[in-house]
């Protein structure tokens, strides 16, 4: 270990004790209760501004807020003032960052946000501010110190203001009564989505490329069928689709282990009846929870009436991403 690593991590130490100190002496009242409110009225979106540092604070907050229920966007102060300020309309209200409160980008459009009646929240480490007065809330982010050593570079002030974003975005995400479904439904692609908005409808199998035996047929038009389709079974239904039972390898390797002839048998003599099964509206994290608790790799999906309607296994649902 080199002879600056210690002093390296000490340093890094105390960063983190000036962090979380910054963020326990943090405090939210009424002015939180006041901006909740305000912005559970707004018929709007959340415009939030920022510069600099705040600016990157400011975006990834307007995206929490997004993805919790809560419309919002970013738009850089500077850019508008040269014509994306037309993005603002009377329903929206602003969210506005700087931890001193005097950015000259954020200051010289506060006269025109006021003009056009848009209420406007502030996250500032001075209240009294140009920013600050301006506003109708204030959530203050004031730091006694920076973690930075020289008490310049933008640290714990900015550590503050991601945190009170983010209570307010919880606030408002409870407020909302938010649920993990409307949380999945803006996360599509990401892997609760994949659990909270993938039907079994969407993965399973269906038409030819499903095994089924009427219950009369011979074991080796069953073996037939199930390793044409690859999907280690076979359903066995009767004149109308009813489902009457299963048929896997792994009820073939007990049979064999038995040491029984099997070419006299049929589908029902062997057939695994009552077999578990989902209904094709369920969610694919249901069967990838069955699956666990029976101990199997298929399920076969079947209507109201009990009609084979499709299968999944177990490698559909890792294909899909569910499990």
């Amino acid at each position: 270990m080199s002879r600056t690593a210690p002093r390296a991590i000490e340093a890094a130490r105390e960063a983190l004790r000036i962090e979380a100190q910054a963020l326990s002496a943090l405090e939210v009242g009424a002015s939180m209760q006041g901006a909740v409110e305000a912005v559970l009225a707004c018929s709007g979106r959340v415009v939030v501004m920022g510069m600099g540092k705040s600016g990157h604070v400011g975006r990834k907050i307007a995206a929490t807020l997004a993805s919790t229920g809560t419309p919002a966007f970013f738009v850089h102060p500077a850019e508008a003032s040269h014509g994306d300020l037309g993005m603002l309309t009377p329903p929206d209200l602003v969210l506005a960052l700087s931890n001193s409160g005097e950015s000259d980008e954020l200051a010289v459009i506060l006269p025109v946000i006021k003009r056009l009646g848009v209420k406007l929240i502030a996250i500032t480490g001075n209240e009294g501010s140009t920013l600050g007065r301006h506003a109708d809330w204030v959530l203050s982010s004031r730091v006694e110190q920076e973690a930075c050593p020289l008490n310049l570079a933008p640290t714990a002030s900015t550590t503050a203001q991601m945190a009170l974003g983010d209570a307010l975005a919880v606030a408002l995400l409870d407020a909302r009564g938010f649920r993990p479904e409307d949380f999945a439904r803006s996360h599509p692609g990401g892997a609760l989505g994949r659990k909270l908005l993938t039907h079994v409808r969407d993965l399973m199998r269906q038409g030819e490329a499903l095994p089924r035996v009427g219950p009369e047929a011979p074991f080796t038009e069953m073996m037939k069928t199930m390793s044409a389709a690859g999907l280690g079974c076979a359903a066995v239904v009767d004149g109308k689709d009813h489902l009457l039972g299963i048929f896997t390898d792994g009820d073939l390797r007990r049979l064999v282990e038995r040491g029984q002839d099997l070419r006299p048998l049929t589908a029902s003599q062997v057939m695994h009846a009552n077999p578990r099964t989902l209904q094709e509206h369920a969610l694919a994290v249901d069967a990838a929870d069955l699956m666990e608790e029976a101990r199997i790799t298929v399920v076969l999906v079947v209507d109201t009436e009990r009609r084979l309607v499709g299968a999944v296994s177990s490698n559909d649902l890792l294909r899909a991403k569910v499990i």
